[in-house]
Formats: structure tokens, sequence, C-alpha cells
């Protein structure tokens, strides 16, 4: 299948997830105002763990279990402190929409690769060199301009997005040191972590939100909003497997780039996010640095000999 078709429903499966959870916990004239970012994560999860039993017993789509040799112990040792890292990352995140712009978390998000590689580097899986530490400087001064020139700075937002990021990629760089040898696509790590950071958010919802959110989310929300986004959220991965399967490197990497430059935009367009030409100067640079970053040398040539044969030179 060509992979053009699966990338444009990626695309606007990733966008819609986004852009719906800032409209659902945004106070904004015209947002939903359900200001319990925890409990929309943990229903998102629920629902999650319920449709991959459901995908495991009635289709083909999680036959990746069959290939993947879990017992109780890397249970226990593995998945779950993985699962913890996730669901933080998650709760962190959807905190950030609580203040911040959708488009100025997107700029932020750019960071996350620099913090992997860090993480990578100080585990011991990863070790620098020159090209590396060009383009870390490179989308580090393109995150640090664009957070210079946000109009609706606020610090407590910003703060939850580094944390965020943070265990974001702390979690990545688990994965990779906890689960050598464990080949998981997205569908079937999705069976595993999900009921793992349902009960780790499920834990949090009654101390930090209390009854609101369960009072409230009928009312704010109602059950066919809720069911239509838990619904886009879960279809997100499962396109994902998809598009692993029918894409080179080079176009995922293009794809994502693509992705953010279209959730900026829609952003402005939808919510009327204010964004000065300081924050698009700095994330065209991070946007950069983030390509050349995550794409191989030698395909950066090829790519680079394509263009050149385009404009004739």
């Amino acid at each position: 299948m060509h992979p053009a078709p699966i990338i444009a429903i990626w695309i606007a499966l990733s966008s819609s997830v986004i852009l719906m959870n800032a409209w659902i916990l945004g106070n904004k004239e015209g947002d939903l105002n359900f200001r319990y970012p925890i409990f929309l994560t943990t229903t998102h999860l629920v629902y999650a763990t319920l449709a991959t039993r459901l995908m495991r017993r009635f289709t083909h789509l999680i036959d990746g279990l069959d290939n993947v040799q879990m017992s109780w112990d890397r249970w226990y040792k593995n998945i779950v402190p993985i699962g913890a890292l996730f669901s933080a990352s998650l709760i962190f995140s959807n905190l950030a929409y609580l203040t911040l712009s959708v488009s100025f978390i997107q700029m932020l998000k750019a960071f996350t690769s620099v913090a992997v590689l860090g993480m990578s580097v100080m585990m011991g899986l990863d070790t620098w060199d020159k090209r590396k530490a060009v383009t870390v400087i490179g989308i580090s001064a393109g995150v640090a301009l664009a957070s210079y020139g946000e109009l609706r700075f606020v610090f407590s937002g910003f703060v939850f997005q580094c944390f965020g990021i943070l265990f974001e990629a702390t979690r990545l760089v688990a994965i990779q040191k906890l689960l050598q040898g464990l080949r998981m696509d997205p569908l079937v790590s999705l069976y595993y972590y999900a009921p793992v950071c349902a009960v780790f958010n499920g834990l949090l919802v009654l101390p930090f939100e209390g009854w609101a959110p369960i009072e409230q989310v009928l009312d704010k929300v109602g059950p066919i909003t809720l069911f239509v986004n838990c619904n886009v959220a879960l279809l997100l991965n499962v396109s994902v497997v998809f598009l692993i399967g029918c894409a080179s490197s080079l176009v995922l990497t293009l794809s994502g780039v693509l992705k953010d430059i279209l959730l900026v935009t829609g952003s402005v367009v939808l919510f009327g996010t204010p964004v000065t030409m300081i924050q698009l100067g700095g994330y065209t640079v991070a946007l950069a640095g983030l390509f050349v970053f995550k794409t191989k040398p030698e395909d950066l040539a090829v790519y680079w000999a394509q263009i050149k044969s385009v404009v004739g030179r």
C-alpha cells in the first residue's frame, strides 16, 4: 500500500487528538473548560485497556503479542516502571494544556530528541559526536528563541511541559535499556502499558482532582464527545502500526515535521493563538535541527541531491 494515505490519516488523527484535548481542557471562549487532565488521561487509558483486549480477542491487529515472551518477573521489573514513566509523561503534558497554547507546546516538544540523547549518553546507550553536538545546539537555540518570543508565557505551564518532556525522554531510554530484544509494535505496547498507566493515573484522580471531574464530565464534555475523543486516541495507535510498516525512516521524519507545522498552523487558525516572528524563526531553526538530527547522513545526502536536481544545480 502506498504510504501517502496512511501518512495523511496519521497526521489527521495525531493533530485531532492534540487539538481535541486542548479544546476539552481549555478555558477560552468556545472551549469545554473541563480542567481535569488526570481524569481525562485515565479515561483514555481505561478505554485503551478494554479496546486492546477486544482487539486481541476478535482481530489480528495484536498478533505480535504471540512473539513477546512476557513473564511476571519481567512485567514487574520492566513494564511497571516504564508504565509509571509513561503515566507521568501523559499527566504533565496534559497539565501544560491548562495554561499554554498548542502551538507553544509543539515548539517545546522539539526539545524531546535532545533530552532523549542526553539520557542515552548518561545511560551509556549513545555517544556524543560533532554532528550531534551541532544539531543539539541548533534545536536548543531554536526552542529557547521560540520560548523568548511567546506572548502568553506561563511559567507553571512551561515547567509542566518540561517535566512531561523529561519523563517521556526517560521512558524512551528505559524502553531501550530494559526491553532489549523484545519487539513490540505500538498496539502491543499499548496492550501492556495501558492497564498499568490507568491504575497509576486512577490513584491520583481523587487526591488531586477530587470528585469534581466525575460529577462534571457528562455535563461539560458529554458521553459522545468523550467517546469520540477516546476512539481518536486509540485509532492513532492503530495508524502508527500501519505507518511504520509502509514508510521509510526519512518519510517518517518528514511526516513528523509536517505534522508539527500543521499543528502550529491549526492552533493559530482554530484557537486564534498569536505567534510572533521571533517564535516562527526559533521554531524553524528547531525543526531544521530536528530533521537533521533524526535523519541518517546518507539519507540527507540523497535528499539534498534530489533537491539540487529539481532546482537544476
